[in-house]
């Protein structure tokens, strides 16, 4: 997408500013607007109400469309639809958004208009814009768009209505229904776009996994140990991992049946999970190789529990630190090694005391690391396996551990059965 030329050629039509043009398509598009509806607006505002001019664009089939085309017209059938609002330059609006599809493949859209859209329809949709989203082209439906909904219906392969499991979620769905056991809630006050704003979250699970949600718009049918089925939720990355997202406009409606929630994560190796981008719930399994610096007694932030150095937070300048225990473990299964991180509970398990145990023995030693020295012997060398929350960043990969054991069985046994199972 050339800016400079869009803009050139436009200032030529409306007889305006060229560098007045270019810096108000700059700012609509930096605001995800489609070209061909920033070019409209534009049209609009110096003067000029007309259409985009020339003629409709080729049609094209969805495995074709990328993000080198401004726009294009395309024929398909709507898997998914959700609705959703949001804040764009001070204004609240609408959106509709989901995945549609034709033989060759599929594409997600955003309608910044209500076209009557339901999951199910097949549509023509002529002179819709084309956005680069998630690294993926996006189709964009709006004012100079024309949708026509078909009498015949596209066959396509793929699944229709947006019902899914929670294993199957993934960051940037949008138009889901899943139906759920409320694993956890809690209602929180946080500083919203509109001031204080009261939200719920907490832990969503079914046969197949668990996730984290969020309600931005509390429904009492959430509540935790009720089961629920949710319609149009959207999908949002956090922490590494995918997060169920329920708005206004998501309907709740309580379950009849109890919703039965997964007792075990997946298990995978190392290599596996770091190749998913996160997880909320995942299980490792492999040996100890280091405990890293920081572990031990450490000392952290009273106001919001970041570690210091010498009662000097980075937030909040000079504070009078807390002790506390924390273990950072690296873990090793051959395939690749993550950083384990457990909190001050497990710490204890491991060390065999709690902080003041350790604060009498660092006394003792006049040597805060005598504590690590001890978790080191405990962990090193030994198999283990974890269970928790896999977040990866441009820092590396964690897993904030929920649970930690020694792994007990023989591996020479563990092999024997491996080999079994694969008849060898």
């Amino acid at each position: 997408m050339n800016l400079d030329n869009e803009a050139e050629e436009l200032a030529s039509a409306l007889g305006t500013d060229k560098q007045e043009v270019k810096r108000d398509l700059e700012n609509l598009v930096s605001y995800s607007v489609p070209l061909e509806e920033a070019k409209q607006s534009l049209r609009r505002k110096y003067g000029d109400g007309g259409d985009s001019g020339g003629p409709e664009p080729e049609s094209k089939d969805l495995a074709n469309v990328t993000t080198e085309d401004s726009n294009v017209t395309v024929t398909g059938r709507i898997l998914t639809l959700g609705k959703r609002s949001i804040r764009y330059q001070g204004a609240d609006h609408t959106i509709y958004e989901g995945e549609i599809a034709d033989a060759t493949g599929k594409l997600s859209y955003t309608a910044w208009e209500d076209f009557g859209l339901a999951a199910g329809d097949t549509i023509r949709a002529g002179n819709a814009g084309v956005r680069e989203w998630e690294s993926n082209a996006e189709l964009n439906l709006g004012e100079s768009t024309s949708v026509e909904t078909l009498d015949e219906p596209l066959d396509v392969p793929y699944e229709i209505g947006g019902d899914t499991d929670l294993i199957d979620v993934e960051p940037g769905d949008r138009g889901l229904n899943v139906e759920v056991s409320v694993v956890d809630s809690e209602q929180k006050v946080i500083d919203g776009r509109d001031g204080e704003t009261t939200i719920l979250s907490g832990v969503l699970g079914d046969e197949t996994a668990r996730l984290p949600f969020t309600d931005w718009d509390p429904h009492s049918e959430i509540e935790a140990g009720g089961s629920v089925r949710i319609e149009n939720t959207y999908v949002r990355e956090f922490r590494g991992s995918p997060s169920i997202n329920v708005s206004e406009f998501s309907r709740v409606t309580a379950l009849d049946r109890e919703v039965e929630v997964a007792e075990n994560a997946p298990r995978l190796s190392i290599k596996q999970a770091l190749d998913s981008g996160g997880m909320f719930d995942v299980e490792l399994l492999g040996n100890v190789i280091a405990v890293r610096d920081g572990s031990g007694l450490i000392e952290r932030c009273p106001e919001c529990g970041r570690i210091v150095q010498n009662d000097q937070c980075r937030t909040h300048g000079q504070v009078e630190s807390v002790e506390d225990l924390r273990t950072k473990a690296i873990l090793d299964d051959g395939s690749g090694t993550v950083t384990v991180i457990l909190d001050d509970e497990l710490t204890e398990v491991i060390y065999g005391g709690d902080v003041d145990d350790a604060r009498e023995h660092a006394r003792d030693a006049m040597d805060k690391e005598v504590v690590a020295d001890a978790i080191r012997e405990e962990l090193v060398g030994r198999e283990f396996r974890v269970r928790g929350t896999l977040s990866i960043d441009d820092y590396g990969a964690n897993l904030n551990a929920d649970e930690f054991a020694e792994v007990e069985d023989d591996p020479a046994d563990r092999a024997a059965a491996l080999l079994a199972e694969v008849d060898v």
